[in-house]
């Protein structure tokens, strides 16, 4: 499965899934913003003030437990944004850093409650997202820590500009939920099938196919689900 391509359109694929026209009348309220590593984008209450759609930066969707310890329950990039109402509750935290259209929550409800084709767009997302939510829950359950790096480092490849990008072991096992020698074990076992290469907090993707044999269908369930919203 090839990654997505968006040649010559916006950087964040729900923007360029607007007509040009639509578009343009977003344009003026929108910020290009920079965003750092294990920056947090929106806390439990809900303050950030700002709506956001990835280019380049990554982001997780993290529950925290009672005792401190978190596991991502969606991944956000360019297929998306980050600020939807319903997902308040849940931290939001930059894994991979780059750049983003903002726009603030006022700006955003407006553009929504007019009717227009962002309120469309938006809300077929929003199914996408939840049907995200589902289907992590079930593999986080269900699939194997090395199924489950597998399927995150592919979903963290569809969102980027080429084959390598940061990332720390520490990182992926607060994502995934567990030890960080689970995640030592399964990086070494892609490492040494010859699918991924790993050194110094930077990750490359070798084998992109044989990588998505190590994965579980969860993989290509949730990348259908969001595809589908630009269709």
């Amino acid at each position: 499965m090839p990654k997505p391509s968006n040649p010559g359109k916006h950087p964040n694929r729900l923007l360029a899934a607007l007509r040009p026209d639509e578009l343009a009348e977003l344009v003026p309220h929108l910020q290009t913003v920079a965003l750092g590593r294990q920056q947090v984008l929106n806390g439990t209450d809900g303050s950030s003030g700002r709506v956001y759609f990835p280019w380049s930066a990554i982001a997780s969707m993290v529950t925290t437990m009672e005792d401190g310890s978190s596991v991502e329950v969606a991944t956000v990039g360019n297929e998306g944004l980050i600020g939807l109402p319903e997902t308040v509750s849940m931290e939001v935290r930059v894994q991979v850093p780059g750049e983003a259209s903002a726009l603030s929550e006022s700006s955003f409800r407006n553009a929504v409650r007019d009717g227009g084709a962002l309120r469309r767009v938006v809300r077929r997302y929003s199914q996408a997202l939840l049907g995200h939510i589902a289907q992590s829950a079930a593999c986080n359950g269900r699939h194997s820590v090395a199924q489950r790096c597998a399927r995150w480092l592919l979903m963290a490849h569809d969102r980027i500009d080429g084959d390598e990008y940061p990332i720390t072991q520490e990182t992926l096992s607060q994502m995934l939920g567990v030890r960080r020698a689970s995640v030592t074990t399964a990086a070494n076992t892609l490492q040494r099938a010859g699918f991924i290469r790993y050194g110094r907090g930077v990750l490359r993707i070798v084998d992109r196919s044989g990588l998505e044999t190590a994965t579980c269908e969860c993989y290509r369930v949730i990348r259908g689900g969001h595809e589908r919203v630009i269709d």
